[in-house]
Protein backbone atom coordinates (compact mmCIF):
# COMPACT_ATOMS: atom_id res chain seq x y z
CA UNK A 1 0.00 0.00 0.00
CA UNK A 2 1.33 3.42 -0.93
CA UNK A 3 1.36 5.29 2.36
CA UNK A 4 4.11 7.79 3.23
CA UNK A 5 6.55 6.73 5.91
CA UNK A 6 5.16 9.42 8.16
CA UNK A 7 1.53 8.51 7.45
CA UNK A 8 -1.03 7.44 9.98
CA UNK A 9 -0.67 3.73 9.34
CA UNK A 10 3.06 3.55 8.80
CA UNK A 11 5.49 1.36 10.63
CA UNK A 12 5.07 -1.59 13.01
CA UNK A 13 5.34 -1.04 16.71
CA UNK A 14 8.47 -3.15 17.03
CA UNK A 15 9.33 -5.67 19.69
CA UNK A 16 7.87 -4.89 23.11
CA UNK A 17 7.48 -6.52 26.45
CA UNK A 18 4.13 -8.41 26.36
CA UNK A 19 2.72 -6.32 29.20
CA UNK A 20 3.76 -3.10 27.49
CA UNK A 21 2.34 -4.33 24.17
CA UNK A 22 -0.99 -5.28 25.77
CA UNK A 23 -1.21 -1.90 27.43
CA UNK A 24 -0.48 -0.15 24.16
CA UNK A 25 -3.13 -2.21 22.38
CA UNK A 26 -5.75 -1.37 24.99
CA UNK A 27 -4.82 2.31 24.81
CA UNK A 28 -5.13 2.33 21.01
CA UNK A 29 -8.46 0.52 21.21
CA UNK A 30 -9.79 3.03 23.76
CA UNK A 31 -8.67 6.05 21.71
CA UNK A 32 -10.20 4.57 18.54
CA UNK A 33 -13.52 3.91 20.30
CA UNK A 34 -13.63 7.44 21.69
CA UNK A 35 -12.94 8.92 18.27
CA UNK A 36 -15.50 6.68 16.57
CA UNK A 37 -18.26 7.53 19.05
CA UNK A 38 -17.46 11.23 18.69
CA UNK A 39 -17.68 10.83 14.91
CA UNK A 40 -21.23 9.53 15.19
CA UNK A 41 -21.15 5.79 15.91
CA UNK A 42 -24.78 5.33 16.95
CA UNK A 43 -24.75 2.32 19.27
CA UNK A 44 -21.76 2.25 21.66
CA UNK A 45 -22.49 -1.26 22.92
CA UNK A 46 -21.90 -2.91 19.54
CA UNK A 47 -18.70 -1.09 18.56
CA UNK A 48 -16.32 -3.56 20.19
CA UNK A 49 -15.89 -6.72 18.12
CA UNK A 50 -13.10 -9.31 18.17
CA UNK A 51 -12.05 -7.94 14.78
CA UNK A 52 -11.35 -4.55 16.40
CA UNK A 53 -8.65 -6.19 18.53
CA UNK A 54 -7.28 -7.90 15.43
CA UNK A 55 -6.97 -4.55 13.64
CA UNK A 56 -5.22 -2.94 16.61
CA UNK A 57 -2.78 -5.82 16.88
CA UNK A 58 -2.08 -5.79 13.13
CA UNK A 59 -1.43 -2.05 13.08
CA UNK A 60 0.95 -2.30 16.02
CA UNK A 61 2.83 -5.36 14.82
CA UNK A 62 2.93 -5.12 11.04
CA UNK A 63 1.98 -1.62 9.96
CA UNK A 64 -0.18 -0.92 6.89
CA UNK A 65 0.25 -4.22 5.04
CA UNK A 66 -0.82 -6.30 8.00
CA UNK A 67 -3.66 -3.95 8.76
CA UNK A 68 -5.30 -4.42 5.35
CA UNK A 69 -6.21 -8.04 5.99
CA UNK A 70 -7.46 -7.25 9.47
CA UNK A 71 -9.47 -4.27 8.21
CA UNK A 72 -11.13 -6.47 5.61
CA UNK A 73 -12.14 -8.80 8.43
CA UNK A 74 -13.55 -5.86 10.36
CA UNK A 75 -15.46 -4.65 7.29
CA UNK A 76 -17.10 -8.06 6.96
CA UNK A 77 -17.90 -8.17 10.66
CA UNK A 78 -19.44 -4.69 10.59
CA UNK A 79 -21.71 -5.67 7.70
CA UNK A 80 -22.74 -8.90 9.42
CA UNK A 81 -23.58 -6.92 12.56
CA UNK A 82 -25.81 -4.52 10.63
CA UNK A 83 -23.57 -1.44 10.48
CA UNK A 84 -24.05 0.64 7.35
CA UNK A 85 -21.24 1.36 4.92
CA UNK A 86 -21.10 5.04 5.83
CA UNK A 87 -20.81 4.25 9.53
CA UNK A 88 -18.17 1.60 8.85
CA UNK A 89 -16.02 4.00 6.84
CA UNK A 90 -16.42 6.73 9.45
CA UNK A 91 -15.15 4.25 12.01
CA UNK A 92 -12.14 3.58 9.78
CA UNK A 93 -11.55 7.33 9.47
CA UNK A 94 -11.60 7.55 13.27
CA UNK A 95 -8.81 4.97 13.47
CA UNK A 96 -6.82 6.81 10.82
CA UNK A 97 -7.22 10.12 12.65
CA UNK A 98 -6.12 8.60 15.95
CA UNK A 99 -3.00 7.12 14.39
CA UNK A 100 -2.26 10.34 12.53
CA UNK A 101 -2.25 12.30 15.79
CA UNK A 102 -0.41 10.21 18.41
CA UNK A 103 -0.24 13.25 20.69
CA UNK A 104 -4.02 13.14 21.10
CA UNK A 105 -3.97 10.48 23.80
CA UNK A 106 -7.62 11.03 24.73
CA UNK A 107 -8.92 10.12 21.26
CA UNK A 108 -10.53 13.52 20.63
CA UNK A 109 -9.58 14.02 17.00
CA UNK A 110 -11.38 15.07 13.81
CA UNK A 111 -12.00 11.99 11.62
CA UNK A 112 -12.23 12.71 7.90
CA UNK A 113 -13.17 9.92 5.51
CA UNK A 114 -11.69 11.90 2.59
CA UNK A 115 -8.32 12.02 4.38
CA UNK A 116 -8.20 8.24 4.88
CA UNK A 117 -5.90 6.36 2.45
CA UNK A 118 -7.92 5.26 -0.55
CA UNK A 119 -6.58 1.71 -0.43
CA UNK A 120 -7.83 1.22 3.12
CA UNK A 121 -11.22 2.61 2.17
CA UNK A 122 -11.39 0.28 -0.81
CA UNK A 123 -10.33 -2.82 1.13
CA UNK A 124 -12.83 -2.15 3.91
CA UNK A 125 -15.69 -1.17 1.59
CA UNK A 126 -15.27 -4.23 -0.65
CA UNK A 127 -15.21 -6.55 2.35
CA UNK A 128 -18.33 -4.88 3.74
CA UNK A 129 -20.08 -5.15 0.36
CA UNK A 130 -19.25 -8.87 0.03
CA UNK A 131 -21.19 -9.65 3.18
CA UNK A 132 -23.99 -7.17 2.53
CA UNK A 133 -24.57 -8.62 -0.94
CA UNK A 134 -24.48 -12.18 0.34
CA UNK A 135 -27.08 -11.29 2.96
CA UNK A 136 -29.39 -10.05 0.22
CA UNK A 137 -29.03 -13.29 -1.73
CA UNK A 138 -29.14 -15.66 1.22
CA UNK A 139 -31.71 -14.15 3.52
CA UNK A 140 -31.95 -17.02 6.00
CA UNK A 141 -28.57 -17.96 7.46
CA UNK A 142 -27.16 -19.28 10.69
CA UNK A 143 -24.82 -17.24 12.85
CA UNK A 144 -21.50 -19.15 12.74
CA UNK A 145 -20.55 -18.28 16.33
CA UNK A 146 -23.72 -19.13 18.24
CA UNK A 147 -25.34 -21.55 15.81
CA UNK A 148 -28.60 -19.61 16.19
CA UNK A 149 -30.61 -18.42 13.17
CA UNK A 150 -30.00 -14.88 11.98
CA UNK A 151 -32.32 -11.91 12.30
CA UNK A 152 -33.53 -12.67 8.76
CA UNK A 153 -35.10 -15.89 10.04
CA UNK A 154 -36.88 -14.06 12.85
CA UNK A 155 -38.18 -11.48 10.36
CA UNK A 156 -39.67 -14.36 8.36
CA UNK A 157 -41.30 -15.84 11.45
CA UNK A 158 -42.70 -12.46 12.41
CA UNK A 159 -44.22 -12.19 8.95
CA UNK A 160 -46.10 -15.42 9.60
CA UNK A 161 -47.28 -14.12 12.98
CA UNK A 162 -48.58 -10.88 11.53
CA UNK A 163 -50.30 -12.61 8.62
CA UNK A 164 -52.10 -14.78 11.16
CA UNK A 165 -53.20 -11.64 13.01
CA UNK A 166 -51.56 -12.79 16.24
CA UNK A 167 -49.01 -10.04 16.79
CA UNK A 168 -50.73 -8.99 20.02
CA UNK A 169 -50.39 -12.55 21.31
CA UNK A 170 -46.60 -12.59 21.06
CA UNK A 171 -43.67 -10.81 22.67
CA UNK A 172 -39.91 -10.74 22.18
CA UNK A 173 -37.75 -11.81 25.11
CA UNK A 174 -34.49 -10.01 24.44
CA UNK A 175 -31.12 -10.83 26.02
CA UNK A 176 -28.42 -8.16 25.87
CA UNK A 177 -24.90 -8.73 27.17
CA UNK A 178 -22.60 -5.76 27.78
CA UNK A 179 -19.23 -6.93 26.45
CA UNK A 180 -17.60 -3.52 26.01
CA UNK A 181 -14.95 -4.30 28.61
CA UNK A 182 -14.23 -7.82 27.35
CA UNK A 183 -11.98 -8.75 24.45
CA UNK A 184 -10.62 -11.87 22.80
CA UNK A 185 -11.92 -15.36 23.48
CA UNK A 186 -14.04 -14.49 26.55
CA UNK A 187 -16.11 -12.19 24.33
CA UNK A 188 -16.83 -15.04 21.94
CA UNK A 189 -17.47 -17.44 24.81
CA UNK A 190 -20.02 -15.06 26.30
CA UNK A 191 -22.29 -15.16 23.27
CA UNK A 192 -21.91 -18.93 22.90
CA UNK A 193 -23.07 -19.34 26.51
CA UNK A 194 -25.98 -16.95 25.98
CA UNK A 195 -27.08 -18.97 22.94
CA UNK A 196 -26.88 -22.20 24.94
CA UNK A 197 -29.06 -20.72 27.70
CA UNK A 198 -31.67 -19.55 25.18
CA UNK A 199 -31.83 -23.00 23.56
CA UNK A 200 -32.19 -24.68 26.94
CA UNK A 201 -35.09 -22.48 28.12
CA UNK A 202 -36.96 -22.23 24.81
CA UNK A 203 -37.11 -25.88 23.80
CA UNK A 204 -40.78 -26.24 22.88
CA UNK A 205 -40.89 -24.82 19.38
CA UNK A 206 -40.22 -21.11 20.00
CA UNK A 207 -38.28 -19.13 17.41
CA UNK A 208 -35.08 -17.39 18.44
CA UNK A 209 -32.23 -15.65 16.65
CA UNK A 210 -29.06 -13.65 17.03
CA UNK A 211 -29.89 -10.00 16.38
CA UNK A 212 -26.44 -8.48 16.81
CA UNK A 213 -22.94 -9.03 18.24
CA UNK A 214 -24.29 -9.13 21.82
CA UNK A 215 -28.08 -9.50 21.45
CA UNK A 216 -30.31 -12.58 21.17
CA UNK A 217 -34.12 -12.62 21.07
CA UNK A 218 -36.82 -15.27 21.35
CA UNK A 219 -40.34 -14.94 19.97
CA UNK A 220 -42.74 -16.15 22.67
CA UNK A 221 -46.45 -16.27 23.30
CA UNK A 222 -47.83 -13.85 25.88
CA UNK A 223 -49.25 -16.40 28.29
CA UNK A 224 -48.99 -17.30 31.97
CA UNK A 225 -45.64 -19.06 31.35
CA UNK A 226 -43.88 -15.94 30.13
CA UNK A 227 -42.80 -14.60 33.52
CA UNK A 228 -41.51 -17.96 34.76
CA UNK A 229 -39.55 -18.49 31.56
CA UNK A 230 -37.97 -15.07 31.94
CA UNK A 231 -36.83 -16.05 35.43
CA UNK A 232 -35.53 -19.40 34.15
CA UNK A 233 -33.60 -17.61 31.42
CA UNK A 234 -31.93 -15.25 33.91
CA UNK A 235 -30.88 -18.20 36.06
CA UNK A 236 -29.55 -20.14 33.07
CA UNK A 237 -27.56 -17.12 31.92
CA UNK A 238 -26.05 -16.50 35.36
CA UNK A 239 -25.15 -20.17 35.78
CA UNK A 240 -23.36 -20.34 32.44
CA UNK A 241 -21.60 -16.98 32.51
CA UNK A 242 -20.26 -17.58 36.01
CA UNK A 243 -17.88 -20.26 34.70
CA UNK A 244 -15.55 -17.64 33.17
CA UNK A 245 -13.64 -15.25 35.44
CA UNK A 246 -13.80 -12.33 32.97
CA UNK A 247 -17.48 -12.88 32.22
CA UNK A 248 -18.32 -12.91 35.93
CA UNK A 249 -17.06 -9.32 36.09
CA UNK A 250 -19.27 -7.92 33.31
CA UNK A 251 -22.65 -6.39 33.98
CA UNK A 252 -25.51 -8.83 34.48
CA UNK A 253 -27.26 -9.78 31.21
CA UNK A 254 -30.29 -7.64 30.43
CA UNK A 255 -33.44 -9.71 29.88
CA UNK A 256 -36.47 -7.71 28.79
CA UNK A 257 -39.88 -8.40 27.32
CA UNK A 258 -40.55 -6.19 24.28
CA UNK A 259 -44.05 -5.86 22.84
CA UNK A 260 -44.45 -6.16 19.10
CA UNK A 261 -45.48 -3.04 17.17
CA UNK A 262 -48.61 -2.81 15.04
CA UNK A 263 -47.10 -3.83 11.67
CA UNK A 264 -44.52 -6.25 10.32
CA UNK A 265 -42.45 -3.44 8.80
CA UNK A 266 -42.20 -1.74 12.16
CA UNK A 267 -41.34 -5.05 13.78
CA UNK A 268 -38.43 -5.48 11.34
CA UNK A 269 -37.22 -2.00 12.23
CA UNK A 270 -37.49 -2.97 15.88
CA UNK A 271 -35.28 -6.02 15.35
CA UNK A 272 -32.64 -3.82 13.68
CA UNK A 273 -32.72 -1.34 16.57
CA UNK A 274 -32.52 -4.09 19.18
CA UNK A 275 -29.56 -5.67 17.41
CA UNK A 276 -27.62 -2.41 17.51
CA UNK A 277 -28.67 -1.27 20.98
Amino acid sequence: MDVPATGALSGPAGEQDPRTRDGSLRALRARWRTASLAAGWRFPSDWALPEVDAVCAAVMRHGPTGAETALAGLGRARAAAGAGLGETLSDLAALHAVLADPESVDGFVSPDVDATPARLLRVTALAWADVATDQLVHTEVTDPLTGLPSAAYLRTRLGEVYRAGSGDDHVLLVVGLDLTTVSGWPRLTGMILVADAVRWVFDTGESYATLGPSVVAALCRRDDRLASRGVALRRALNDRLSVDAQLREVNQPRVSAVRLPATHDRACDLLADLGRG
